[in-house]
């Protein structure tokens, strides 16, 4: 059987459930390539009690583990939701085909955690990714879901990829900005919510552009605010 285990924001924050899963497991992997984690794998397997074996996007896209899952119970956790990702909803439907029982374990995830901005969570409009910039590959089309949330005055939250840090996630969202003629003034950072490293900043972006962020972090455009929205906002300026 195989199990995939949200994990929730934090080392601590895997479920009940899904702790005593872990622990009778025969396997367990964790996927590796959608985020920054907040900790290492060692504190992980150490508050597990439990061997880890880190998996890459080739080994659960090969779905090695549905094979594995046929013979004993497996694990995969998964950092905040178990499901956000498309590739875990494709385990899912590979494991359905090959006859494979599977059990989600949900924790909380970044989508739980942006409401400690003070933002109303049914203001959100689609949620969108900022990929890593590489020579010859600048894709900007997530500014284009910007652009649509703001049309519907709803707010924004930008994920950002794996390894992209702070200071190249900034300059990046402005030249895409300007790329799609967006005038970009107020933001909210989120970096690690949910843990003890936790912290949210909201302002003006070149207010906030110079800041030490670490991963993992996210960013919020926010579009017209409610005034206790705007109220709690400010408190965090």
């Amino acid at each position: 059987m195989l199990y995939i285990i949200g994990l929730g924001l934090n080392k601590n924050g895997i479920s009940r459930e899904g702790f005593e899963i872990v622990k009778r497991a025969k396997k367990v992997y964790l996927e590796n390539y959608t985020v920054d984690f907040p900790y290492s794998v060692g504190e992980l397997s150490q508050e597990l009690d439990k061997k880890i074996v880190e998996a890459n996007r080739e080994f659960v896209e090969g779905l090695g583990i549905i094979d594995e899952a046929k013979k004993r119970d497996v694990v995969l956790l998964v950092y905040g939701s178990p499901l956000t990702a498309t590739t875990h909803i494709t385990l899912l439907q590979e494991a359905k085909s090959s006859r494979v029982k599977v059990k989600i374990i949900y924790a909380g995830s970044i989508f739980d955690a942006v409401a400690k901005t003070g933002l109303q969570i049914y203001k959100f409009g689609k949620i969108t990714s900022m990929p890593y910039w590489k020579e010859n590959f600048t894709p900007d089309s997530f500014m284009k879901t910007v652009q649509e949330n703001m049309s519907m005055r709803a707010h924004s939250l930008i994920l950002i990829d794996i390894g992209l840090e702070f200071k190249d996630a900034i300059k990046e969202l402005k030249i895409a900005a300007k790329n799609n003629k967006i005038k970009l003034k107020e933001l909210v950072i989120c970096q690690c919510l949910g843990t003890k490293k936790q912290k949210i900043k909201f302002g003006n972006i070149e207010d906030l552009e110079n800041l030490f962020i670490i991963k993992p972090y996210c960013l919020i455009i926010p579009s017209k605010l409610h005034f206790v929205e705007k109220e709690v906002l400010e408190g965090f300026k």
